[in-house]
């Protein structure tokens, strides 16, 4: 099996062309809850800078990483093995070095034309979706049997945009009892839907699980937008969706309980959120 891959400058061709865009992008969502798009208009010379930028301020972060937790944790790992210790995989942390970008946040300072690639970048993306950005770095691991680049999970918000990196592998999305890989496409885009689509379509498109492997070699670079309902937004099915087999709550609740429940069930998080039923009198 392999990830859809849609062309998305046909949306802007006949009606014929239009009408096969459409229907691959809801069998993505419908089939998949991913898939990729090529030919999507962001300049490809701006993806160039994002990936020049983004490893050099990695570059300039990798000591910092190295004192981290994570690595600390695997070099005692290994460290018991080699004392002929049983030892059993890491499974409460990620491999994964990683830093949010907002307007309420402080951008990295380096290297000097990061902030601007990043805020172009943003604009450009926000065309397709975009709420905030998220960069992702995957450093190469020694040990992948024994921790996780980041623990399989479904995305809280909306629709959620990638631009991974093309030559290092690792995502994977799950899809019929199997770990298929998103493959790396130069150039191209990643879309999943989150959550709240789950929950807007009623349980149409609903939200994959998805997880990065750790690799031996290579950095494995990671951008993603999100688009995300306003924190105070009330959300249900809706209306045109048959019944309501999902709760209705406001976005910002869920996203209290998703922080502390990310790795768990999403139907966990469903529940904790569903209002209370008046007593009666």
């Amino acid at each position: 099996m392999v990830v859809p891959v849609i062309d998305f400058s046909k949306l802007d061709g006949d009606s014929g062309q239009r009408a096969e865009v459409m229907a691959q992008i809801d069998n993505g969502c419908e089939e998949w809850g991913f898939f990729q798009l090529v030919n999507h208009g962001v300049p490809k010379e701006l993806l160039d800078r994002v990936k020049k930028v983004c490893s050099e301020s990695y570059r300039r972060r990798e000591e910092a990483f190295m004192a981290s937790e994570p690595v600390r944790k695997l070099e005692g790992l290994v460290e018991a093995e080699r004392r002929g210790e049983a030892v059993a995989p890491v499974d409460d942390m990620e491999w994964e070095d990683i830093f949010y970008l907002h307007d309420g946040n402080q951008w990295p300072s380096s290297p000097p034309d990061f902030k601007e690639t990043m805020r172009e970048c943003r604009a450009e993306v926000r065309k397709l979706a975009e709420r905030v950005m998220e960069v992702s770095h995957y450093p190469p691991c020694p040990r992948p049997d024994l921790i996780t680049g980041l623990r399989a999970h479904t995305d809280a918000g909306g629709v959620i945009l990638l631009f991974q990196d093309d030559r290092v592998g690792g995502l994977q999305v799950l899809k019929g009892g199997q770990w298929i890989d998103v493959q790396p496409l130069a150039d191209a885009i990643v879309v999943n839907t989150g959550d709240q689509v789950e929950v807007l379509s009623n349980g149409r498109y609903r939200s994959a699980w998805h997880r990065v492997l750790p690799m031996r070699d290579g950095n494995r670079r990671s951008v993603a937008s999100f688009y995300n309902p306003a924190f105070e937004a009330t959300i249900s099915p809706a209306a045109a969706a048959d019944g309501g087999a999902y709760p209705e709550y406001v976005f910002g609740d869920y996203m209290d309980v998703y922080n502390k429940q990310k790795f768990d069930a999403k139907e966990q998080r469903f529940d904790a959120v569903k209002a209370p039923k008046p007593a009666l009198v």
